[in-house]
């Protein structure tokens, strides 16, 4: 198995990272993405592969940004406290994530 560059492997990525990077990707916020997935039918009951095949079909999301779209999607915009202000990797500034775009920060 090949390696992980180390400047790769190294990066901070918060859950909010990811949405931003879903944004850029896609060019939708997180609410426009929430609102097309509830037109759809997904919601909290929703299997979360079921919304990762959508996510990679329709917008060609690998399976780590689908599955933090999975999160917001079933559960809202709040996640766990965990690495909230940790300064760590993986921290988030807040346990309430923005889901309507970078432009409105």
């Amino acid at each position: 198995m090949a390696s992980i560059p180390a400047e790769r492997y190294n990066r901070a990525m918060s859950f909010q990272a990811y949405l931003d990077n879903i944004e850029q990707k896609t060019g939708k916020t997180p609410n426009e993405l929430i609102a097309i997935a509830t037109q759809k039918g997904f919601g909290k009951d929703t299997k979360a592969g079921d919304i990762v095949a959508w996510l990679a079909d329709d917008f060609s999301l690998g399976r780590g940004h689908a599955m933090a779209l999975v999160h917001v999607i079933k559960n809202g915009a709040t996640i766990s406290g965990k690495h909230v202000g940790t300064g760590t990797a993986h921290h988030d500034d807040s346990d309430t994530l923005r889901l309507d775009g970078i432009n409105n920060r």
